[in-house]
């Protein structure tokens, strides 16, 4: 956060899915302190609460609204709030997600749509909720948070690497079909990054970590402040000219060897899980 001008984001509004705790949070924490004003949404009142809590600690202020993105009407409302209180909304991030471990033939029905209905539907409904409200305003940024497996394969994470591959299709078409109404979509990729949430779904061990961190040419993970700085990026005015596009923030995982589509390190996650 100590890298961009504390004004940066001064007089713009961001709205942050999945906003109360993990990658969601430490964007919150690094727009509000980089002058934005702050909403977080969250299925969990419980979490954005507790979320906004912290931020006030840190005298950044955010108003906290419960919000299951895979209802259009719960979408809808939120929106409406957020421009009721602020008056605008310059910034919607789709971070909010879902993902857990299985084999492509173990996953059920029901896995596979718990994960694509939050992912997919919830980022097209929140990004088509704002779009009205952008382009009255004469413009805004959509950020969505992919993965980097959005590009390639996904073992053990099929309706994950599914429905991020569909949420990159929806960036770059929704980059073109927008981009005359002064709005733009991009996406930001993380690689393993040290967070509560996927810590305790993904690599829940110390060997799992090992496993993981000695295949990336960084030979370590990414923190969330990391991963916050190149969103402020995206959605700042110094990407201007940037629409349409997936940043990768990944240590080099996407490069080479390091690629989670390695299927012998995925392996090894899972028989960490059933341990």
């Amino acid at each position: 956060m100590g890298f961009f001008s504390d004004n940066l984001l001064e007089g713009k509004v961001a709205l942050i899915t999945g906003g109360g705790t993990g990658l969601g949070l430490a964007t919150a924490r690094a727009f509000g302190a980089n002058g934005a004003k702050l909403v977080i949404a969250s299925r969990s009142a419980e979490h954005v609460e507790d979320g906004a809590a912290t931020l006030r600690e840190e005298e950044i202020e955010a108003l906290p609204l419960v919000c299951d993105v895979r209802e259009p009407d719960q979408v809808e409302a939120m929106v409406d709030t957020a421009i009721e209180h602020f008056g605008r909304v310059d910034v919607l991030v789709n971070n909010a997600a879902g993902n857990f471990l299985v084999r492509a033939e173990d996953l059920s029905p029901g896995g596979w749509k718990a994960v694509t209905r939050i992912v997919l539907d919830g980022s097209w409904f929140c990004s088509r909720a704002v779009y009205k409200h952008m382009k009255g305003q004469g413009g805004g940024n959509i950020l969505n948070v992919l993965a980097t497996y959005a590009t390639g394969a996904g073992p053990l994470t099929v309706h994950s690497a599914a429905a991020k591959a569909g949420v990159l299709s929806l960036t770059r078409t929704l980059a073109v079909e927008w981009a005359d109404a002064g709005i733009r979509v991009n996406a930001l990729a993380p690689g393993p990054v040290d967070t509560h949430g996927a810590g305790s779904r993904l690599w829940n061990s110390d060997e799992a970590r090992a496993s993981i961190a000695e295949k990336l040419p960084m030979g370590r993970f990414g923190t969330e402040a990391e991963i916050a700085d190149a969103a402020i990026f995206l959605v700042s005015d110094a990407a201007s000219y940037v629409t349409g596009t997936m940043l990768p923030v990944d240590g080099g995982l996407t490069l080479g060897e390091g690629h989670l589509a390695n299927i012998e390190a995925i392996q090894h996650l899972l028989r960490q899980s059933k341990d």
